[in-house]
């Protein structure tokens, strides 16, 4: 019978956490003539801390084929690693809020730096072979990545708002509301502009003051604002270098959406999703919708 530490997980419970400041660590090294200790009377700190203990109980496949394996866990890395990039990306918009540029680049910088392992994650399921894949694939029924909430709520922070895209998780009230406080916020990208016109760029109103639970819609007047940001390349311009840490999350996206597309071609072709969209023609037109638009569109007339 497995023993769960679930209830002595916290790393707050002063119990837990006696005995591990600077100077405990120092009599413990010393105590121990700077070996590793190795007695617990229970689970080690380590495993209580992260965890660790129920994370490797919740890969559950349903089959023998053991590609279901890698599948669950690549699929639980990126979970993961989307709580990651969220939280950095609200911390930039919020930075822009409060107009600190400085603060906005350094959150950027972080979560392009996690933006590149969740991409790297695909590496996991590159090698998957269509015949590993069928013969698992219907043990997962209807489930889809379309599902994700936790991919949701980063094309709400990115400005991809749809009010419908919340109806999948209406039986879920704390993770639709998350969704419904995320559409109704700015994004990070209206965060940018709103930024730009407190700088006293003519950024169109529209584009300052909208119903935020709307998609945003591409507007010649922005792009010619980051064109005039972008004639003014010179390293102290922080609003250039906001410019191109936007560009470096938008990329990264734009990968991690032609590496989904790609893992899928490969894994099952052309055949039809498991959450009811028609699979590759539904992913392609998502890796054609390019995240803050006037920033790509600009490149072609400067």
């Amino acid at each position: 019978m497995l023993t769960t530490t679930s209830a002595q997980q916290c790393p707050y419970i002063a119990a837990d956490v006696e005995g591990t400041d600077a100077e405990a660590r120092a009599r413990r090294a010393e105590g121990n003539g700077g070996e590793p200790t190795l007695a617990f009377d229970r689970n080690t700190p380590y495993v209580d801390y992260a965890g660790i203990d129920t994370l490797l109980r919740l890969q559950n496949p349903r089959t023998d084929e053991p590609a279901e394996t890698t599948f669950i866990i690549a699929t639980q890395v990126m979970e993961l690693l989307f709580v990651l990039v969220q939280e950095r990306w609200e911390a930039a918009r919020d930075a822009l809020e409060a107009d600190d540029v400085p603060g906005a680049l350094a959150w950027l910088r972080r979560s392009a730096a996690a933006q590149d392992v969740l991409n790297d994650s695909w590496r996991l399921l590159g090698d998957m072979t269509p015949t590993e894949f069928s013969r698992f694939r219907d043990s997962f029924g209807e489930a889809s990545g379309f599902q994700s909430y936790g991919y949701r709520k980063l094309e709400f922070v990115l400005g991809n708002k749809s009010a419908a895209m919340i109806r999948p998780h209406k039986g879920m009230s704390g993770v639709a509301d998350d969704l419904r406080g995320l559409l109704e916020r700015p994004s990070l990208y209206d965060a940018a502009l709103r930024l730009l016109h407190r700088r006293g760029l003519p950024v169109p109103g529209e584009a300052v003051e909208r119903d935020w639970t709307l998609e945003y819609e591409p507007d010649g007047r922005v792009e010619s604002v980051w064109a005039a940001v972008y004639a003014d390349d010179r390293p102290g311009n922080d609003l250039f270098l906001l410019a191109e840490a936007l560009m470096d999350v938008a990329e990264r996206v734009t990968r991690w959406r032609h590496l989904h597309l790609m893992a899928v071609k490969r894994t099952m072709g052309g055949k039809p999703g498991s959450g009811g969209s028609n699979g590759l023609t539904w992913l392609a037109r998502n890796v054609e919708k390019d995240v803050f638009p006037e920033l790509w569109s600009l490149r072609g007339i400067l």
